[in-house]
Parts: C-alpha cells; structure tokens; sequence
C-alpha cells in the first residue's frame, strides 16, 4: 500500500482528493494539511512514501519549507500538484531535489501513474512542462502550449493583467475593479508566479504572445 500524505491550502480541493485517491486500488492516504507549518509538525511521526504538495502555501515560501523537510526527512519522495506552469519555479525546486511536478488540470489516471512512477524510484513531469529538454532555456519561459488563457487564468486575472499592460497603477487598477489595493497587488504577484515570469514586461509579453493586447 502506497502511503501518500497532501498539502494544499485549499479545503475543498483537498478533501475531494483525499477521497479520490483513497478509492485508488494500493494507495492509502495517511494524512493531510493546509499549511506549511501543519505539514511539518506531522512529518516527524508519520510514515510517508510521498508527499505531494502545492508549491504556494499561505504560511511559508515554497524553498523554506522544501529545506525544513528534507532536514526531517531527508529522502522524503515529493512530487509537486499545481497551477504553478512557469518552468522557472521548477527549476528553483529542482535545487532540493523533487520526484515530480504534475500540473492540476491532470486527470486521476495521469495522477495515479505519477504516484507509482515515483514510488518506483523514477521522476514524473508534467508532459506540457517539457522539463528534461535540457537545451531549453528555462529562466523566463511561459509554458501555456495549447491551452487557453482562461484555463491558466481566472476571469479577474485576465482583467487585472490587461489592465496592466495599458499601464494603469495599482491604485486605478483597484478604483476600476473596485478592490483593495492589496488585492491588486496579490494578483500581480500571482499572475508572475503562474505565468514564469519575472516582471511586468513578462506579463505584456504574454499578453502579446496570446491577443490580449494589441
């Protein structure tokens, strides 16, 4: 039996896997946590064959959190479950050596196969991450292929990005939505994380790439 412990800070998200994974012919999950610091006070007792983890947790940054782990578990198996597409975050994990990176718009068979492949002692990527191209350069690259932009991005994301790219502040962007202006800049700061990028020209380049903008 396949002993496999989640992490996501999203409840419902969460408990649906659970249950799904828990239906799966030799895979058990043993427990579960929505943040990173839930996670690490339950790692020293639990035996676990797999973690898999969301790389954005609400407590802890994604390389911090890596480093607390392998200091209690050092040969932990992770393999990564996320929105997160930009192969420059991947390549940042890589450093603290990951089983897996599998994006969420995966079905359970794909899931399942990735559980088993690291379990066998092999890592899994996402197909459309294309990961192990190692000529490829992987510092700023978008990885959307031939998905559409709102399979990547919610509608308000969409919005903020476009206003963004017509160069309107922090302050207009959150006047003419009618939000915070800290919401604004949380989905600044995530639609950077999702798409791979590093900066606002990124995010006008993806705009460009794919006709949100003229």
């Amino acid at each position: 039996m396949l002993k496999v412990f989640i992490t996501d800070d999203h409840e419902l998200y969460l408990e649906g896997l659970v249950l799904l994974l828990n239906n799966q012919s030799g895979i058990e999950v043993i427990g579960s946590a929505f943040t990173g610091e839930s996670l690490l006070s339950q790692l020293p007792n639990t035996e676990i064959d797999i973690l898999l983890l969301d790389v954005h947790l609400p407590d802890i940054g994604e390389e911090e959190l890596l480093k607390k782990i392998r200091e209690i578990q050092p040969g932990l198996k992770i393999l990564y479950l996320t929105i997160m597409r930009g192969t420059r975050y991947i390549h940042k994990l890589l450093k603290y050596d990951i089983q897996g990176y599998l994006l969420k718009n995966t079905n359970i068979a794909e899931l399942t196969s990735a559980l088993e492949t690291v379990a066998g002692g092999n890592k899994f990527f996402s197909k459309e991450i294309n990961i192990l191209d190692t000529n490829q350069d992987f510092r700023n690259t978008v990885t959307i292929e031939d998905k559409k932009v709102d399979e990547i991005l919610s509608k308000r994301e969409i919005e903020v990005l476009t206003l963004i790219c017509k160069e309107y502040s922090n302050s207009d962007i959150a006047k003419k939505l009618f939000l915070s202006v800290s919401t604004v800049e949380t989905h600044r700061k995530n639609l950077i994380a999702k798409l791979g990028v590093n900066n606002t020209v990124g995010l006008v380049k993806f705009a460009l790439k794919n006709k949100l903008i003229d």
